[in-house]
């Protein structure tokens, strides 16, 4: 039996130094020492339920003022002591001077209550995130000795969520917040769906670790490439019953609720945003492969009653936590500069120093985005950015991509087959955790995919100058499909000239393979389930053969794609294990589809068929 590793870091320090992308274990704690930068203390705090949580605080040495107090809530561990240095990844926060606490959620590690359910929901009575958040700011402003009466919260993933999810009640000492790839809507994108359907792969492997177990838990795997382990495992509830058996009730929930029904619109916790009364940091990684969506929804939540301008957004071309490394690099590709410590100290630090030390720092943008294909940092005082023009990139039946619009109705087809179904990156494919080649997946040379005849491919003409996408990108298909249910799956592609770099005098077996020459870098890709083109809380067959629009979004990026790069636009209808299988055939339940039920189709994509682009300049 191949065991795979699936330990967030347990440290929560380290897990701010380096990107969380990583979900390493982390290395033992070394013994506090007299000369380490903060002393160590743990306590239990009580919830107003009774509930205590284990909480650790970490006091800068030989502070002169009262400071203010940083802190993180999280499901992934407790730093086990203080570090002997400061990590990196916080280097610059640490200089303004924070008391930071790190907080065990209910039911997790050492903290009581539970069982841990993950849930995001918010009630008008008893407990949830929001008020332990409010009970645990209370009890440290008023026990904490050095405190100045500011707590500002953060953290990457399920911290940030923490701290985003503390604005629907805040705390009247919780003077700042940076929400850093929360989610907000299970079910519509992030964690554990795609426009509601259902991200199989991550989800298993993501529930398993928080909800086996008290602490992380291990999964274990009988086959190397996790293509064959999903499709051999069959539909999700075969999966759950046969390996799960009831330990992950996430996942069963997932299963018993394939629709957009109460069960998960309980769990949007925006919705409970009124006013926007505390500063917020959004921070969204335009690469994340695990929480994109969350930080962009936050913001535009918060928009709709900010008279004051507290809410901004960054973004940049990094993976999920990416900007708490050097950020460097997007994948394979370097981008010529640190874009994560730039972020860090030029914009992090100063945010806080601002608002909990009364500082200068205060943002002087509504987004700050590390474009990319320029990368450059671009400061805008709107967004979406005003005076951009929406422009269609049509997929002509040729398989050519132009922004004149074909005339006629000609389509292009292929056969999906769910016995046979696209991976959604290069096989075999590695565990979600315990491999560096989840993080970077998202950015990833599509090449490896060329020659399936599932995949439909078009592409644009070398480009006769810069075009910079600044905005919401979306898709619109005119398809249709033999079957009576289906997936579509949009993906936008930078394609790179075949002489963007000299070949290496030194290049060692393999690297030819490995150039960037010819890379098809996907900027945006995006799945859309048939059943619930006509409303995501109920679903519907779809008639057979019939011709509609299938609208994808894409989502907010800033990109340019540079004179002499094609644009290509792939089109396929499995992304897999990543996306479960869609049976092809409607059943009530897709979730519990029998074997009979996965069926080969047909697909056509007709002219008319367009991805609009938000061109500025």
């Amino acid at each position: 039996m191949m065991k795979h590793r699936h330990c967030v870091t347990a440290l929560a320090v380290l897990a701010l130094a380096t990107p969380l992308s990583a979900r390493q274990t982390a290395p033992a704690p070394a013994p506090p020492t007299a000369d380490a930068p903060f002393t160590y203390q743990k306590v239990m705090i009580a919830m107003r339920d009774g509930v205590r949580l284990e909480t650790v605080i970490m006091t800068p040495r030989g502070a002169t003022k009262p400071l203010p107090i940083l802190f993180q809530r999280t499901p992934y561990g407790m730093p086990g002591a203080a570090p002997r240095t400061v990590p990196a990844g916080w280097a610059a926060l640490a200089a303004d001077g924070y008391i930071l606490v790190f907080q065990s959620m209910r039911g997790r590690f050492g903290s009581e209550g539970g069982p841990f359910t993950l849930s995001t929901e918010l009630r008008d009575n008893g407990t949830d995130e929001a008020s332990d958040a409010y009970d645990s700011i209370d009890w440290l402003i008023g026990n904490l000795p050095g405190n100045n009466g500011r707590v500002g919260m953060w953290g990457v993933s399920y911290p940030g969520l923490a701290a985003g999810i503390a604005l629907a009640r805040p705390h009247p000492a919780l003077k700042a917040v940076s929400p850093q790839a929360p989610w907000t809507d299970y079910f519509m994108n992030d964690d554990l769906h795609r426009n509601g359907a259902m991200r199989l792969s991550y989800a298993y492997d993501w529930l398993y670790l928080l909800q086996a177990e008290k602490t992380n838990a291990e999964t274990r795997y009988d086959a190397y490439d996790m293509y064959d382990w999903f499709l051999k495992a069959g539909s999700p509830d075969e999966i759950e019953r046969t390996h799960l058996k009831g330990r992950v009730p996430l996942f069963r929930a997932m299963i018993e609720n394939p629709d957009y029904n109460q069960f998960w619109r309980r769990q949007v916790w925006t919705a409970r945003l009124g006013r926007t009364t505390v500063p917020t940091l959004n921070v969204a990684g335009l690469w994340d492969q695990e929480d994109p969506w969350g930080p962009w929804e936050i913001h535009r939540k918060q928009q709709q009653a900010d008279p004051q301008n507290l809410s901004v957004i960054v973004a940049g071309p990094w993976n999920h936590g990416g900007w708490r490394g050097k950020g460097d690099a997007l994948g394979r590709i370097p981008i010529g500069t640190d874009s994560g410590t730039q972020f860090q100290t030029q914009i992090e630090a100063p945010f806080f120093r601002h608002w909990l030390h009364g500082g200068a720092g205060k943002p002087a943008f509504e987004a700050a985005i590390f474009q990319s294909g320029s990368w450059a940092w671009k400061r805008y005082s709107t967004w979406p950015l005003k005076g951009t023009t929406a422009r269609k990139l049509y997929l002509n039946p040729d398989g050519s991509l132009g922004f004149t619009q074909p005339t006629g109705s000609a389509c292009r087809d292929y056969v999906s087959d769910p016995a046979n179904p696209v991976p959604y990156r290069q096989r075999p494919i590695s565990p979600t955790w315990g491999s560096p080649d989840w993080p970077n997946w998202e950015s990833e040379d599509q090449r490896f995919l060329q020659g399936r005849p599932d995949v439909l491919t078009y592409t644009s003409a070398p480009l006769d100058a810069d075009l910079t996408v600044t905005g919401r990108v979306a898709a619109t298909l005119m398809a249709s499909t033999s079957g009576t249910d289906s997936d579509f799956v949009v993906k936008l592609i930078d394609v790179f000239p075949h002489d963007y770099e000299k070949p290496s005098a030194s290049a060692k077996p393999g690297d030819y393979a490995r150039s960037l020459n010819g890379y098809q870098l996907p900027i945006a890709m995006e799945v859309r389930r048939g059943r619930l083109l006509d409303g995501f809380e109920a679903s519907k067959p779809l008639v057979p053969d019939q011709v509609r629009a299938w609208d994808l979004p894409l989502h907010d990026r800033d990109h340019v794609f540079k004179r002499g790069h094609r644009i290509m636009v792939q089109v396929q209808s499995s992304w897999f294990p990543v996306i479960d299988r869609n049976p092809q055939k409607f059943v009530t339940n897709p979730y519990k589809a029998q074997p009979g039920d996965y069926v080969k189709a047909t697909q056509r994509v007709c002219a008319g068929s367009f991805v609009s682009l938000p061109v500025a300049g």
